[in-house]
């Protein structure tokens, strides 16, 4: 297992202040959250931002995973929007191609992306196909660039649960799709034991989110301000042979970044090391 932390708990850092506090900690993976900050598509020094991660990350020896969870990105007025979910899906798919091709560039471990919620008036089956039909030509280009897709069940969306995601692979044949399991998500909607469903997965994660959480509220919390056992985690981890990133994501911490990065690797270094 490989410990890392993902930008977006560092929104008022640019990527390579992040990156570099990041890995000073001692982590040895970025999870990368595209963002006006960090290899925004749309930045006219995307080239030189691209070129000094390309560096920093081959000298230091870190693996990455791209994330797409940018909330303002998109559109500055609604959180996530368009998504996978939204009638019109074709922004969402150029910066979905976008981060695929930087995943191809940077050779990622896959890109990371979710549903998104329902905001239409549509029967479930009509939005399961929508969803599939705009999954599929995400899959499509991932294909054609050799990256692998982790697809994120996330509390509030449509794919909310492993069992909804399970429902929607049935919707899709394609080797290139995977899961980015989050195990607070799973705290968080009564999916326990979690070793279980890591044990249940174990052919399909391809990236692992971690944080603290409480049952039934969507927080990400400082280890120890929740209610989540950890040992049993990384037992279970250890157990199936996952050798990817445990990345940590506390999105709303940014405010103490630094320090809230060093905090959660001191409470999970000693966790993976006994392991």
């Amino acid at each position: 297992m490989i410990l890392g932390y993902n930008t977006n708990g560092f929104s008022n850092h640019d990527s390579m202040s992040a990156v570099k506090i990041i890995s000073n900690i001692g982590y040895q993976s970025i999870a990368l959250t595209v963002d006006h900050h960090c290899l925004n598509p749309f930045s006219d020094s995307l080239q030189k931002q691209k070129g000094d991660l390309r560096s920093f990350l081959c000298d230091h020896r870190m693996k990455i995973v791209i994330e797409t969870g940018a909330r303002f990105l998109l559109n500055p007025m609604h959180k996530h929007e368009p998504t996978m979910m939204s009638s019109d899906f074709q922004k969402r798919l150029d910066f979905y191609m976008y981060c695929i091709e930087l995943a191809a560039e940077f050779d990622a471990d896959c890109v990371s992306i979710w549903s998104g919620i329902l905001r239409e008036s549509l029967s479930d089956e009509a939005a399961l196909e929508r969803l599939a039909k705009n999954l599929r030509e995400v899959l499509l280009f991932a294909e054609k660039c050799g990256v692998t897709i982790g697809f994120e069940p996330e509390p509030g969306m449509f794919i909310d649960t492993t069992a909804s995601f399970e429902r929607l692979r049935q919707w899709i044949d394609s080797s290139t799709l995977k899961m980015t399991m989050d195990v607070g998500h799973l705290y968080c909607l009564h999916e326990v034991p979690i070793a279980n469903y890591l044990q249940r997965f174990e052919n399909q994660i391809v990236n692992v989110h971690i944080e603290d959480m409480r049952a039934g509220v969507h927080e990400h919390l400082m280890f120890g301000e929740g209610e989540m056992n950890f040992p049993p985690i990384f037992e279970s981890l250890k157990s199936i042979g996952y050798k990817g990133c445990v990345n940590v994501e506390l999105s709303r911490h940014s405010h103490d970044a630094p320090n809230a990065a060093k905090q959660a690797f001191d409470f999970l270094k000693p966790l993976i090391e006994k392991t």
